[in-house]
């Protein structure tokens, strides 16, 4: 079976900014941001779609991300963490988290911004010594 991107992600075959990580969750860093700090939680199981996720689980997702938001605003300069769920663009749940000042920030038509490897290390490792889980 072909397995998303994600799950190679999780499998470790594929390289990410990793911000947090326990048995059933994994944040790291989107790699196509639309701002500095952009990250995808995701649950470790492979499941298409958000709303398939078994209950207890997605309460859990959610959860898990709510712990990341606040080191992410602590880090990056913003009014909010914007919260999406698209679900088309990889065929694995995933919730991106997005620094925003306003409604057009989340805008998923904007060009994407280009950061380094060692500006995402960066904003990887100041966000991982903000999270407390």
């Amino acid at each position: 079976m072909a397995h998303t991107i994600f799950t190679k992600i999780v499998q470790g075959e594929i390289p990410c900014y990793k911000i947090a990580e326990n048995d059933d969750f994994l944040a790291f860093l989107d790699i196509n941001p639309l701002a500095e700090g952009h990250t995808l939680v995701i649950p470790k199981l492979e499941i298409d779609y958000i709303f398939d996720i078994e209950d207890a689980l997605y309460k859990d997702l959610f959860l898990f991300a709510k712990k990341i938001a606040p080191a992410i605003k602590a880090v990056i300069p913003c009014k909010r963490i914007g919260v999406a769920v698209i679900g088309l663009e990889v065929p694995h749940a995933h919730i991106h988290l997005v620094p925003i000042n306003g409604i057009y920030d989340i805008d998923f038509k904007k060009p994407k911004i280009a950061l380094t490897d060692h500006q995402f290390e960066n904003i990887a490792k100041d966000i991982r010594e903000h999270i407390e889980i």
